[in-house]
């Protein structure tokens, strides 16, 4: 069988590198998105070939390396290609290739959902805890404190450290070299390898891509968080307006309305956001940008290009 995917449109740009696409920047459960896909869709289908539109060669590398018996070949696709999206096909599958596959362990079957904005993508990653997380898995060289409490079910890995009096509540999933520092609740969240969470903190239903550090008594709600990103001291995103209704996005001009009235911020790759910084619902970070101590952020004129990678001196 041969999986073929397209180019899509998405709003994800701040959370890829190198002018990637999320498919091969953005990581679930340690692996990238299109490893994660082939895997699912190898597991009913035999694929013998995929094909990889032109000017994607991260996702064409990734495919290469790690399905090394699958044929990988690059096709030219139009500017303007429309395709109907086909999971169920018995000759070829087709799908855009900034999508999450969804496996369904009761009926053994697929199910696709497109990226295209950040709440998308944040409630996607809920639905795939909830349905593949449901047990709980601790590493044996986790170091989880006598006082934590770990509630419902979560995935714990290598070299995890949960700090005193912790609370876990899943589905949640903790990555590799991970820190969750004394007093913090964590909650229906996902934290990338290397993530560091400072002491009294709260995260809930919120993704981090990992080597992030986010220091003491930080508030981290419904977000997105990029890589190699740094929060000081006191500092946090809303995401609830105060008049309860949807939380708006921009998307180049204009405002979308996201569908949802409980939406935090988009903190792009590399970002630095200083102490006592309250970001407010629907905010973008634009990836390489640093946020001044005090600032109320609403708007992309608060914040600065970062022209050197960010190194903080203390970490949690």
């Amino acid at each position: 069988m041969k999986l073929i995917f397209h180019g899509s449109t998405h709003h994800l740009q701040d959370l890829i590198t190198n002018g990637n696409c999320p498919a091969s920047s953005i990581k679930l459960f340690n692996e990238p998105l299109i490893v994660r896909n082939v895997s699912l869709i190898n597991k009913l289908y035999e694929i013998n070939k995929v094909m990889i539109p032109e000017g994607f060669p991260d996702a064409i590398k990734l495919v290469e390396e790690n399905f090394p018996s699958i044929e990988v070949e690059e096709f030219q696709q139009s500017e303007h290609c429309d395709f109907k999206i086909n999971i169920c096909g018995t000759e070829n599958l087709e799908i855009p290739l900034n999508s999450l596959i969804l496996y369904s362990h009761d009926k053994a079957s697929l199910s696709l959902e497109p990226l295209i904005y950040p709440w998308n993508f944040l409630k996607v990653i809920q639905k795939i805890l909830c349905e593949e997380i449901t047990n709980q898995l601790i590493s044996p060289t986790a170091s989880i404190a006598e006082t934590a409490i770990i509630r419902g079910p979560c995935i714990i890995e290598d070299n995890v450290c949960i700090d005193d009096f912790c609370k876990i509540i899943g589905p949640t999933y903790i990555s590799k070299g991970s820190f969750v520092g004394m007093s913090s609740l964590v909650r229906n969240s996902v934290l990338g390898s290397n993530t560091k969470i400072g002491f009294n903190c709260e995260i809930g239903k919120t993704y981090f891509a990992g080597n992030t550090k986010i220091s003491h008594q930080n508030v981290i709600l419904d977000s997105i968080i990029g890589e190699n990103v740094w929060f000081g001291g006191y500092s946090g995103t809303a995401n609830v307006l105060l008049t309860r209704e949807n939380v708006r996005y921009t998307v180049g001009t204009q405002l979308v309305d996201t569908g949802t009235d409980h939406f935090g911020a988009v903190v792009g790759n590399d970002c630095a956001v200083g102490a006592s910084v309250i970001i407010l619902p629907g905010r973008q970070l634009p990836c390489h940008s640093l946020v001044q101590s005090g600032t109320v952020y609403g708007d992309k004129k608060q914040c600065l290009p970062a022209k050197n990678k960010i190194i903080p001196i203390d970490s949690p």
